[in-house]
């Protein structure tokens, strides 16, 4: 396999039962297959350990900013996004694979950034209730509002339409 970065060619290491393909001696990238990030990506597990030193060329100089191809669908760019909600890693991942590109040092800063899968999900959950909090508030005060309303017409027409009323059957009423 190629490096997206920097063309070197990309060797395979393994430990704890995962084997991902690191730049050694190139730019120091990793690239992860689908669901392996979660395999390494927090402190208590050991199979990161050994992927956080990856030997590189410190006098290659890239460019982190620019696009990336995925090394496994070699036609797909990589999208960029955050790893999280502290918006402290970068990761580029591929939309058709879903393969991960770590550039050296993130995966060191992902490993820090929650201690637990627990602690990071709270996060995200406390971030979505900040940024989208106010709005569903307000769409289930609305929706509450029209059910009330709803059930007052509903009522209404209870006096005009009595349930025990079979169309049909009997000679009095609306219909």
């Amino acid at each position: 396999m190629e490096c997206p970065v920097c063309v070197n060619a990309m060797t395979t290491k393994t430990n704890g039962g995962i084997t991902v393909d690191v730049c050694a001696g190139g730019c120091g990238g990793i690239w992860l297959d689908r669901y392996e990030l979660m395999r390494v990506d927090e402190t208590h597990e050991s199979a990161g350990e050994s992927l956080l030193e990856v030997d590189r060329d410190q006098t290659l100089k890239v460019d982190l900013s620019k696009r990336l191809h995925c090394p496994k669908c070699h036609d797909v760019v990589m999208m960029r996004h955050f790893f999280s909600v502290k918006r402290q890693v970068v990761v580029d991942e591929c939309p058709s694979c879903g393969g991960h590109w770590l550039d050296p040092g993130e995966l060191r800063n992902i490993r820090t950034e929650y201690a637990t899968e627990g602690d990071r999900k709270q996060a995200a959950s406390e971030y979505f209730d900040e940024v989208f909090g106010p709005e569903l508030a307000a769409a289930h005060a609305k929706s509450q509002a029209e059910l009330a309303r709803a059930q007052r017409i509903a009522y209404a027409f209870r006096f005009i339409c009595p349930s025990y009323y079979i169309p049909g059957k009997q000679d009095w009423g609306t219909f």
